[in-house]
């Protein structure tokens, strides 16, 4: 049942997948104004209990920053030009902006209802939120230090095209921080698919265990987030889409059908 689950939601014809997941982040980014809700990935969090030192204010939503920090610190990002693509709600963009000192950081998002809603509530001196196309970016070549890709990749029509992309508008030399959940079967194409677009590999990992333990750790906010502002009759879908336990995502990655990944990849100089 959940391998052909995720057979069906990964292997859409390309166009169709961009129009379903564009259409229903759409919905979301208008739908839901919370100024609280900046985040919309599933989190991370180390089996040892140790934690990222964050001020009280971001306590509410550690597990969601984590995730961001463990993706975007893996390369230093101090006084680079920084593009996000897939930058949904803003929030993680926001953090790294604030806290890893990017000289400029811009967040491209398929959506432009999440575009209006970053602009408004998350960008600043050196962030910038703007509507665009992961398989067919608005930038010059080698125009980025760095990309960062935070659990977005997983909508888009054509993987091995975005891959491309990212790799001309990197700067020779140039990182792409990258990050998400995959089918156990598709995530074995991801080393080709890098490779052939030109990258060299320089980490790689799995990380299921710490996403299911946060996933795990914010169940309870999450079910509370969910009663409250979502309709009855759709909360069923909100509780599959946001992976709270005993959802097919959740089980999916509890039972192996599909993998949580990392990689940090370089363009050659």
């Amino acid at each position: 049942m959940l391998v052909k689950f995720f057979k069906f939601l990964f292997n859409l014809s390309p166009a169709i997948k961009r129009a379903l997941w564009r259409k229903w982040y759409q919905v979301m980014a208008k739908k839901y104004q919370l100024p609280d809700w900046n985040f919309m990935n599933y989190g991370y969090a180390e089996l040892d209990g140790s934690e990222l030192d964050l001020h009280d204010h971001q306590e509410k939503e550690r597990y969601f920053i984590q995730l961001y920090h463990y993706v975007a610190a893996a390369v230093d990002l101090d006084g680079k030009k920084v593009l996000e693509i897939g930058s949904g709600r803003g929030g993680g963009a926001s953090y790294v902006a604030r806290v890893l000192y990017p000289e400029e950081m811009v967040g491209l998002d398929y959506s432009a209802n999440a575009v209006d809603f970053s602009n408004k509530n998350n960008a600043g001196d050196n962030l910038s939120f703007v509507e665009g196309d992961a398989e067919n970016i608005l930038f010059e070549n080698e125009s980025y230090d760095v990309v960062l890709n935070v659990e977005s990749s997983h909508c888009y029509g054509d993987m091995q095209q975005f891959v491309h992309e990212v790799y001309r508008i990197l700067k020779p030399g140039g990182y792409f921080s990258w990050a998400d959940l995959r089918g156990a079967e598709e995530g074995l194409e991801l080393p080709g698919i890098f490779k052939n677009a030109g990258f060299e590999t320089k980490q790689e990992g799995t990380i299921t265990p710490q996403v299911l333990h946060a996933l795990d750790l914010i169940h309870d906010r999450k079910m509370d987030m969910i009663e409250e502002n979502v309709p009855v009759f759709i909360q069923s879908a909100f509780k599959d889409f946001a992976g709270v336990k005993d959802s097919k995502i959740y089980n999916a990655l509890k039972d192996g059908s599909a993998v949580y990944l990392r990689y940090v990849l370089q363009k050659p100089v």
